[in-house]
């Protein structure tokens, strides 16, 4: 549930969903380090930018997403938020963890494609 000065600042753009993720807890779903920054005309009262924060859902969505979360080890990730009919609407998408071979795996295609890069691009230098 977001403050009124949260609202008027996703309105001015104020939001950063990068590194923010959602978790199913006590049968409600909250979402972390969704950083909203100040509003720019707001008075004394202010919010913090990464507390948590709860989002509406009915029952059923989420206890789709709790077995979806629990079964398969996924996890929820807001994708998008927008604006409709004046409320704020966040989109949440599940996804799958990157395991560490996965990631080794993709620091070396990176390292040979610079490499090959360089090579292509001092053998046009000669």
């Amino acid at each position: 549930v977001l403050t009124g000065t949260e609202v008027k600042a996703i309105r001015e753009g104020r939001v950063n969903l990068r590194d923010s993720y959602g978790r199913v807890e006590a049968g409600e779903v909250f979402v972390y380090n969704i950083h909203i920054s100040a509003y720019s005309h707001r008075g004394s009262a202010d919010h913090e930018p990464t507390r948590r924060r709860k989002v509406l859902l009915h029952k059923t969505e989420i206890r789709k997403l709790v077995g979806k979360t629990v079964e398969r080890g996924m996890t929820l990730v807001p994708v998008r938020m927008h604006f409709k009919n004046g409320r704020v609407k966040l989109a949440i998408a599940l996804a799958k963890g990157k395991k560490t071979h996965d990631k080794r795996e993709r620091i070396r295609q990176r390292e040979t494609e610079r490499e090959t890069r360089a090579a292509i691009k001092e053998r046009q230098g000669r």
